[in-house]
């Protein structure tokens, strides 16, 4: 179980005879499942153990006696009863049905699930009553029609026995509520919406409809030409998505005669219990794109002086990107006939190559070392520095900041956290004693209350925010706190819809009434928590009145958040990067734990803290030490006792400095005696970055910059040798997720031409700088690793499983994990929880005349991050090919833009130009836009103001003013923007 739940010992018992044999159940279970329990196997075709039971489709009927058969997915037992589930008369009854159903359905050589799959559970029940569609005098009703709309899921409502799966797998598990029934009689069909094509609905492309259909009548379409084949004709790999935190468990099914994934199915897990959002199910075809980088790279002489190679990159085309299409040339940003660049979001090869030669493995890695050594030689360890990934594995995060350390003697290591969750870190560190979730997103379920806060997880984390609205639907009160009205807000019983960058003082408020009202927890403050008096005293200052002033939010909703948090039993707080990325993002997770404390809202089930963090690997890599500040398992660098362990473990010396953050690496190559030479693994900072200009400007700086990667990225153009990588497909590993559940992926395929595999190409470097490495697999590595961290102490990857562990474990072999974290005590060294408290700072760039909005970016559902793998994916492309500025209906229309039309988005730092999108989600005054275009790069407008404790830029807050592409401005920017 993901969430704790507590026994009832007072369950009433009933006992039945089925089909003669006695059986023992809880009161409640149903005639079918209490038949499992003995191994009676009565036939369904509308019922699914993960679904509620509605006996729709009468096939479980089963002779108890009475008037008339019951079906038995929703009869319950009665004490005494007697079942009998397979009389002739039953069984009669059962071949008629499937006979009268078989009827209508497409012939078996043509059943859309029989001749892919291969599992049309209609036609199962068929053979075992022995009655056929070609022998039936039945006559057959047709014409209820085909829709095709969806890129990747096909709907033959002839196929469709009106069983209801789909609608409660939708309803029910995705709790999406986009299917339901239209039409009377025959004519009545399954529908979308109000009765819309299904990819013209609101629907998400989840595949939980498909997962659930038991006919023909909703089946996957194939992607890239690959056919989908029954699963016993293809080999099945369990691995774990690739994508967002929540680490969902899948099965991809491959076919190794053509060397592709025919599909993937989501599979039971204690997280995400067989869910798939449209990202896990159809998202994984990027790793087979022609693009893939093949063959090491190294940039010709003619190429130098060092800057970016393409027109997109340089900045010299922008007027020509991101118009209106489909995802333009798959061969990267070929030009139309009119002469203007093609959508697509993919830097242009054609370009780039020319610039680069190919080399073997030998010349390519002799070249790094080299380069990287001279430069360490020449002007010392500073100069060094080395970002990783966190879509790698824990293995290789864990060599790679062993490498720079080791081998280079520098903490200038760090990775993509600093640009999601660093805030949330350093807030979680001091306050806590530790830097990952305390709870489950599972746990949910035992909540009375949730605070969802600075996120949008059902585009963000899809499949963790249906339990979400599973709990909802249960009862559980939802507090939605964010300035979009997202699809959230929608399942939320209050929207405090606060300004962008007001979060400080909405918390504080909230505090300052729960202590006025005394729903505190007074046992928890006075045994569990320090400082509590310096936090009231501050948010004394905080009264619901100054607060709307501040926030926007209503004093009365204030009041009514604050009374239902304080009374209830048990609460959670989930928040993303609405709270971190901020300049007072340290301050934004302080008043969250601080909130928690108070009400003693920590250790116990239904309570905690959870920053749901955002790669599948952001929480492993932390862990894993890829951060300047700590060495793995948040042991810090500059403690005397740590140190000495690491350089005892490691055989070397290690410097007893902090390294610096992301940010400040870039900031350093711009400035004399900073970083002159750079080892990228997996990142893309050219996209990823704030204030892009500047990155622009300190990329082309660098002396020697190796990227490692699986495209060619923006980044890669500024690279002197580039190294063809592994992408998670293509290698073993582990992966920590949001909830701190160490899971392994497996290789699915071969790396394609002469790429490799990422830990070989670290330890191959590591070697030619003087580290004498000898791995032979990721198991060893992690095997070091685990004995370095306490955390993941007694894990190991063959005690892992199909389903993987919760850390901390005592007892892997027969334990899931903890899922409640600081029950007894906080991981600080006095046990305690530390309260800090923060007072609100208006943002570091406020909207003036020139630039009256506020722009926030983010997420969309179907992409990820700078797009390099979302954007080559067929589906997700194609559902969402552009860039579009969403905007308020009154800021539009003051603007005269229409929906639809392209239009120019500056800042102070530069522009961009993309689509409008009207959206009655935005708030007055406010923008969005997604950062995954790189024609419509969000980071060119984005500044590089920096959280001063977390180190996290400001994504979310910056000035911009949107305009018609004809309109002019007082202060003319160039193309490629205002350079600082």
């Amino acid at each position: 179980m993901t969430a704790v739940e507590e026994p009832d010992t007072a369950v009433r018992t009933v006992t039945a005879t089925i089909d003669g044999q006695t059986v023992t159940v809880p009161e409640g279970t149903s005639i079918y499942d209490a038949a499992k329990q003995v191994g009676v196997d009565i036939p369904v075709l509308c019922h699914n153990e993960r679904y509620d039971p509605v006996g729709v489709c009468r096939m479980c009927v089963v002779d108890t006696g009475g008037r008339v058969f019951a079906a038995a997915c929703v009869r319950p037992c009665d004490d005494g009863m007697e079942v009998k589930t397979t009389t002739p008369e039953l069984e009669r009854n059962r071949a008629t049905l499937t006979e009268l159903l078989l009827s209508d359905q497409p012939g078996r050589a043509e059943d859309p699930k029989q001749t892919t799959t291969g599992d049309n559970l209609l036609l199962d029940l068929a053979d075992r009553f022995d009655v056929a569609k070609e022998t039936t005098d039945l006559p057959c009703g047709s014409g209820r029609g085909i829709d095709t709309s969806n890129p990747v899921i096909n709907v033959n409502h002839d196929a469709c026995i009106l069983c209801d799966r789909c609608v409660r797998a939708c309803d029910d598990i995705q709790g999406n509520d986009v299917i339901g029934r239209s039409g009377k009689g025959y004519s009545t069909t399954i529908s979308f919406d109000f009765n819309d094509p299904m990819g013209q609905s609101s629907c998400v492309t989840c595949g939980e409809c498909v997962q659930a259909c038991p006919t023909g009548a909703l089946t996957n379409k194939p992607i890239n030409l690959i056919p989908i084949q029954p699963r016993e004709q293809l080999d099945a790999v369990d691995s774990v998505c690739p994508y967002c935190g929540v680490g969902c468990a899948l099965t991809y099914y491959v076919d190794r005669e053509r060397g592709a994934i025919s599909f993937a199915e989501g599979r039971d897990q204690p997280g995400s219990k067989s869910r798939l959002c449209v990202k896990g199910r159809y998202g994984w075809d990027y790793a087979a794109s022609p693009q893939r980088l093949t063959v090491p790279l190294i940039r010709k002489e003619s190429s130098y002086p060092k800057g970016p190679l393409s027109a997109d990159v340089r900045g010299d085309s922008h007027n020509d990107r991101g118009r209106s299409g489909n995802g333009g040339e798959r061969s990267g940003g070929k030009k139309g006939r009119d002469g203007r660049r093609k959508p697509g979001g993919l830097v242009d090869y054609d370009e780039v190559m020319p610039h680069f030669r190919e080399a073997t493995w030998e010349e390519a890695l002799d070249l790094v070392a080299r380069r990287l050594k001279e430069i360490h030689a020449a002007q010392g360890p500073g100069a060094i520095a080395g970002f990783g990934s966190a879509k790698c594995s824990n293995e290789e995060a864990y060599l790679f900041q062993k490498l720079i350390r080791a081998g280079f003697g520098t903490n200038n290591v760090d990775h993509c956290t600093r640009l999601c969750h660093a805030s949330s870190v350093a807030a979680l560190f001091e306050g806590v004693g530790s830097g990952a979730v305390s709870t489950t997103y599972g746990d949910v379920a035992n909540a009375d209350i949730v605070i969802i806060t600075g996120s949008n997880p059902t585009a963000n984390h899809p499949v963790a925010s249906s339990f979400f609205k599973q709990a909802r639907r249960r009862g559980t009160k939802i507090v939605y706190v964010d300035p979009r009205a997202s699809t959230v807000a929608e399942h939320a019983d209050y929207h405090c819809q606060v300004k962008p960058g007001t979060d400080v003082a909405f918390y504080n408020a909230i505090m300052h009434e729960v202590i006025r009202l005394g729903l505190i927890d007074r046992d928890f403050i006075r045994e569990r928590v320090s400082n509590y008096d310096e936090l009231a005293r501050t948010v004394a200052d905080y009264p619901p009145e100054r607060a709307a002033q501040i926030t926007g939010v209503d004093a009365d909703l204030i009041r009514t958040v604050a009374r239902e948090w304080g009374e209830a039993g048990a609460g959670v707080i989930y928040w993303g990067m609405g709270i971190s990325q901020h300049t007072t993002g340290t301050d934004n997770a302080r008043c969250l734990i601080a909130l928690c404390s108070i009400t003693g809202n920590v250790g116990r089930p239904g309570t905690g803290l959870h920053p749901l963090r955002g790669q599948n690997n952001v929480q492993g890599a932390s862990d894993a030490g890829l951060i300047p500040m700590f060495y793995p398992d948040y042991q810090g660098v500059d403690r005397d006792a740590t140190r000495r362990r690491f350089e005892e473990a490691w055989g070397t010396r290690l410097d007893p400095n902090r390294g610096m953050t992301v940010t400040e690496i870039i900031g350093s190559v711009l400035k004399p005696g900073g970083v002159r030479g750079m080892y990228m693994l997996g990142e893309n900072p050219f996209l990823s970055d704030p204030n892009i200009n500047k990155v622009r400007k300190a990329l082309s700086a660098l002396d020697f910059l190796v990227v490692q990667d699986i495209f060619l990225t923006e980044t890669a153009e500024f690279a002197d040798v580039i190294l063809p990588a592994s992408s998670y497909l293509e290698k073993e590993g582990s992966y920590t997720n949001t909830d701190r559940r160490v899971q392994l992926g497996r290789k699915v395929m071969d790396p394609p031409g002469q790429a490799r595999v990422d830990w070989e190409i670290v330890q191959d470097i590591a070697r030619r700088v003087g580290l004498d490495w000898d791995y032979s697999s990721p198991s060893e590595i992690f095997d070091e690793m685990v004995a370095l961290m306490p955390s993941y102490k007694n894990l190991r990857h063959d005690n892992l499983g199909l389903s993987g562990k919760l850390y901390p474990n005592d007892d892997p072999e027969h334990s899931d994990g903890t899922v409640v974290l600081f029950d007894e005590r906080f991981n600080t060294d006095d046990g305690l929880a530390h309260l800090v408290p923060a007072q609100w700072l208006p943002a570091k760039e406020l909207p003036d005349a020139e630039y009256p909005l506020v722009l926030n970016t983010g997420r969309l559902l179907e992409h990820w991050h700078t797009g390099s793998m979302t954007r080559r994916s067929f589906a997700l492309d194609t559902i969402s090919p552009i860039p579009e500025v969403y905007m308020h209906p009154k800021d539009a229309a003051d603007r005269g833009l229409a929906h639809g039309e392209r239009v120019r988005v500056r800042s102070r730092r530069g522009e961009i130009e993309l689509q409008v999108r009207i959206s009655h989600r935005e708030q007055l005054g406010n923008c969005f836009i997604p950062f995954h275009f790189r024609e419509a790069a969000a980071n060119l407008l984005t500044i590089d103001e920096i959280d001063p404790y977390g180190k996290i830029p400001e994504f979310k807050f910056c000035a911009v003013q949107v305009e018609a592409l004809g309109a002019a401005h007082s202060e003319p920017i160039e193309a490629v923007g205002v350079a600082e």
